[in-house]
């Protein structure tokens, strides 16, 4: 079984996949994990396999995937039938359902003023995802405070666009980054 901790130790950079021509650079990277946030109901098997046969973790963002309906059949059919690693929904419901099938649930979480945080962070509460990803992930004070009031690993994403970012994101208490920049792809964290 693939554990996603594990892999963010090796490397807390992880591969978004927004455009479908991103795909192969992010197998080839050195991330160890992918969120994949392109693709649809015809593709979607063929993308799995070719990212779990690298040995890399596959989160699907189902969010993000064109043909399926974003309700809990959708999410199920995925789950069952996909085998991702894990998913990432900004959707509470669906949160719930993928802990109850067993999958790793990311619960992706859009910060975009003081009311929206104060509902994430109760959602967090009630639905206590495996890990929160946090958008757009340049502001580490919202980091820390999440951290603080939920007690839960946090990713941040959106808006990442250099290494300072990614240090000042990991500084504050964030396990990994997320971005679809290429070039963050290859940093390195010891660096």
């Amino acid at each position: 079984m693939y554990n996603f901790f594990d892999a963010i130790g090796k490397n807390p950079i992880i591969a978004a996949v927004n455009k479908l021509e991103q795909l192969n650079n992010a197998i080839e990277s050195p991330c160890e994990n992918i969120f994949l946030l392109a693709g649809n109901i015809f593709n979607l098997k063929e993308i799995a396999h070719r990212v779990l046969t690298k040995d890399k973790g596959l989160y699907i963002g189902i969010d993000s995937i064109d043909g399926f309906s974003k309700d809990t059949w959708g999410l199920e059919y995925i789950i069952k039938n996909i085998h991702p690693s894990g998913i990432i929904t900004s959707k509470d419901n669906l949160i719930k359902l993928a802990k109850d099938l067993g999958a790793f649930a990311i619960f992706r979480l859009f910060v975009y003023d003081s009311v929206s945080l104060k509902q994430g962070i109760r959602t967090i509460k009630n639905v206590r995802p495996h890990v929160v990803e946090i958008l757009p992930g340049i502001m580490p004070k919202i980091v820390v405070k999440i951290f603080k009031e939920t007690s839960m690993p946090i990713i941040t994403s959106g808006l990442i666009m250099d290494k300072e970012d990614v240090f000042k994101s990991l500084n504050s208490g964030a396990i990994a980054v997320s971005s679809s920049n290429e070039d963050i792809w290859y940093l390195n964290k010891n660096e």
